[in-house]
């Protein structure tokens, strides 16, 4: 179904990438971490264009999917490819959740809850420190040297 390589990165490159994140985008890809409410990045991003793993560069969600949740936090109705995320039950914080990783690098990306709106009722509701942008008509990241798709426009 997608046309991009999902296999993980090799060792040195994934401490590569690593090594290049902040504390912050540390804390919430790899250590499961959350960024406080209302203060994200991306939470009011109005431009076109698509939402990568802010690890890996993988593509994730296409702007058209992005809604305001009220939740403090940029929400999406649906994937990209939903291939692309793997889903992880989530017991922390005395709730049960359902925690979105990339499914590439394994990186956390926030959660995903069923009180979307139409047409799929997932509210997919994201770090914005976990993400990447990319505006329409602009390459996407090749982060791995992996080739096209990567490092091309997203049709």
């Amino acid at each position: 179904m997608t046309g991009f390589d999902l296999s993980p990165p090799d060792d040195a490159r994934r401490r590569e990438l690593v090594e290049a994140l902040d504390d912050d985008a540390r804390r919430v890809l790899l250590a499961h971490g959350t960024e406080a409410p209302f203060c994200g990045a991306f939470l009011d991003n109005r431009r076109e264009g698509t939402y990568t793993c802010g690890l890996c560069g993988l593509p994730l969600f296409r702007s058209s999917a992005k809604f305001d949740s009220g939740t403090g936090w940029p929400s999406f109705f649906a994937p990209l490819d939903p291939a692309h995320l793997r889903y992880v039950r989530d017991l922390g914080h005395g709730m049960v959740r359902i925690e979105e990783t990339c499914a590439r690098c394994g990186s956390h990306l926030g959660h995903v809850f069923p009180d979307g709106p139409p047409p799929t009722g997932e509210r997919h509701c994201l770090n914005s420190i976990a993400l990447g942008f990319v505006a329409d008509g602009d390459p996407l990241p090749d982060l791995l040297g992996r080739g096209a798709p990567e490092g091309k426009p997203l049709a």
